[in-house]
């Protein structure tokens, strides 16, 4: 068994899992707050049932989420101690920064919004959640602020073979950073918008409390556009930063092993054969790739055999002769178009619901309704497939430029136990979700609070059509 191999499988998968947890909580928050603050502008108690059943399970899986994030951190002492030797000067910062300012302020604040429903004034208790959503927010900051770093170097300087931070308004102020914060910010609303918009389909197709949940469907495919609108904006800008910083990822996540003809075409599809180094069957869009990387129909990109040489030339110093600088173009290519993919559902799907709901048949529409539930997933799929394209693109780099993923592992941990606590994380992980999706359906189930007085009749009402679309 190779032990780089295992720290590394052990490292995707509680990230992969830990980030299932992580935008669902931003967003939903997100999602919390303008809830209550639209029953403290417009005093309408439905809204506070919405910022209270919504925020029910929020709190959920917030907690789960904390849970295996504290797990994913263990790994840096265990298994890659020689990474933290190297960057810990600067990855500590922001890390530590996190750690007691963003949870703490998200945990505190936690506790008075729950406990201060009828203790709290109104405007003091929104106060509190909005507080909330920006802890979490700022706890995105501080995390990719860290994972920047490992993409783009900046603000250190080395002594004792050491990387350490000269200079933290550039690490905070880190070109990358300010590209992938907004791509990450605007994914989490999209989780949260769809997972508020397929829960409330399924109980609108069992027609349970039909006001509602036609009012946080609403709600959700107004978030749900506006974040996928966002994603492919932001997703956009970061990969023509990515062409400037880091021309190796992208032209593997293009399949690009020759530099590209002027203007560029873009690979809608291709059979990639990495032993010859060549694509098959490929479906190409004339003028695409250019326009994607410079905003303009002209202009080429250097291939992965271009890139190879060049970067022999610069890094053979740094990590050693006859590296190979090509990351797995498969995962990498594959990976890009899934979230691409996944993407343009994004928006389509809020386009049509919001149309829905323009012509009065949004709760009518039983086929857009069974679509919203497995879209659920849709959000987690792409997060995952483009952190899988973030991270795979990077190899064979730790922290790019400076230390490959071989030389930042633990020397002395030994295969067997890396193996082995992998096995244990992975089976702490699969109970922490079963409780979580047990608490989750439990939630949902039991549905929101009911109203007392007017509203009563219209959250019990079982035919849609009686309350309008």
């Amino acid at each position: 068994m190779d032990p780089i191999f295992l720290a590394r499988f052990q490292f995707a998968a509680t990230t992969i899992f830990h980030f299932f947890f992580v935008p669902l909580s931003i967003g939903l928050v997100l999602m919390v707050a303008v809830m209550e603050t639209l029953y403290v502008v417009k005093k309408n108690e439905l809204y506070k049932k919405m910022a209270k059943f919504w925020g029910h399970l929020f709190l959920i899986n917030f907690a789960v989420g904390v849970v295996t994030g504290i797990i994913q951190e263990f790994q840096f002492g265990m298994n890659w101690s020689e990474y933290s030797r190297f960057v810990g000067d600067v990855f500590g910062a922001p890390l530590a920064i996190e750690a007691l300012l963003a949870f703490f302020m998200e945990s505190t604040f936690i506790g008075l919004w729950i406990f201060g429903w009828d203790r709290l004034s109104k405007k003091l208790h929104l106060a509190c959640i909005w507080l909330v959503s920006l802890g979490t927010i700022l706890s995105a900051v501080w995390i990719l602020t860290a994972n920047s770093f490992m993409q783009v170097p900046v603000g250190y300087v080395m002594k004792n073979g050491r990387a350490e931070m000269n200079d933290f308004l550039a690490l905070i102020t880190n070109g990358q950073l300010l590209v992938e914060f907004p791509h990450v910010l605007t994914g989490a609303i999209c989780t949260g918008a769809f997972f508020v918009a397929g829960v409330s389909a399924y109980n609108l197709l069992k027609k349970r409390n039909i006001v509602f949940y036609k009012k946080s469907i609403q709600l959700a495919l107004i978030f749900g556009l506006i974040g996928s609108i966002g994603v492919a904006l932001s997703g956009h800008t970061q990969a023509q930063y990515l062409v400037k910083t880091q021309p190796m990822k992208m032209a593997a996540a293009e399949g690009i092993w020759k530099d590209t003809a002027d203007p560029a075409p873009w690979s809608a599809f291709a059979l990639i054969d990495t032993k010859k180094q060549e694509n098959k069957l490929e479906l190409n869009i004339p003028y695409a790739l250019s326009f994607l990387s410079y905003s303009k129909f002209e202009g080429s990109l250097k291939g992965m055999e271009t890139l190879q040489k060049e970067y022999t030339a610069k890094y053979d110093s740094i990590v050693g002769e006859g590296t190979n600088y090509i990351p797995p173009v498969k995962t990498t290519y594959w990976s890009f178009r899934l979230m691409i993919g996944f993407g343009v559902a994004m928006i389509l799907l809020p386009i049509i619901g919001l149309f829905l709901w323009k012509r009065g048949r949004l709760v009518g529409s039983t086929w857009f309704l069974k679509f919203l539930l497995p879209a659920i997933t849709f959000p987690f799929l792409a997060n995952t497939f483009g952190w899988m394209m973030t991270e795979i693109g990077r190899q064979p780099w730790s922290v790019f430029g400076l230390m490959t993923t071989a030389d930042a592992v633990s020397p002395n941990v030994p295969a067997g136990m890396i193996l082995f606590s992998t096995i244990m994380y992975l089976l702490v992980f699969t109970i922490l979700l079963l409780v979580m999706v047990y608490l989750m359906i439990r939630e949902i189930k039991k549905g929101p609070d009911v109203l007392h007085g007017v509203d009563d009749k219209l959250l019990t009402d079982s035919d849609p059509f009686k309350v309008g679309a």
